[in-house]
């Protein structure tokens, strides 16, 4: 399964998106916004779907039982879940992937980073972004090249470490949760 997920990030990289955060009511489950749009949740969300595994649908309804649990309310003002953005929100997803048990520790050693792992950052001292590490080394620094889109596309780059590391996940779902390909 975590070969699945790492195919398909980097077969991300290879579809043309435009940076696109706009709001856009989608269909639940299994909704998603045009496949030449997107933002960096989206190509995990992308990707875990190619696994057979929707985010949308886990995260709305941990969000269902458990909203407060989630800075909806706080950052965003929501009263409620809303299946068409909270998946796609960085936060969100910390929140989820530390509620199913997936945190693994943030450290600066690169061996610690395996593919499939989820990692978070905050870009620019403001910015939450999201990517998937890849089975891919970058012939210098020796680190894993990470799926992700930072507003140039989505694509392979040597981030690890570029920026401050907020969080760091490793998750697969559940056999009868995810349609193995």
């Amino acid at each position: 399964m975590v070969e699945g997920l790492v195919a398909a990030a980097i077969a991300r990289t290879e579809v043309a998106v435009r940076y696109d955060p706009s709001y856009r009511a989608i269909a639940y489950p299994g909704g998603d916004v045009r496949d030449d749009r997107g933002v960096c949740t989206d190509v995990v969300i992308r990707s875990y779907r190619a696994i057979g595994f929707d985010l949308q649908q886990a995260v709305h309804e941990d969000m269902t039982v458990a909203f407060d649990a989630y800075p909806s309310r706080e950052q965003w003002g929501l009263e409620r879940p809303d299946p068409n953005i909270d998946h796609r929100r960085v936060p969100n997803l910390q929140v989820f992937f530390k509620r199913v048990g997936a945190e693994v520790p943030v450290t600066d050693d690169p061996s610690d980073y395996q593919p499939g792992d989820v990692v978070t950052w905050l870009l620019f001292g403001r910015l939450p972004h999201i990517g998937i590490v890849t089975d891919r080394i970058h012939p210098v620094s020796g680190e894993p090249l990470i799926a992700h889109n930072a507003g140039d596309g989505t694509r392979l780059d040597d981030m690890l470490f570029t920026h401050p590391i907020t969080g760091h996940y490793r998750y697969l779902p559940a056999p009868e949760l995810a349609d193995t390909p």
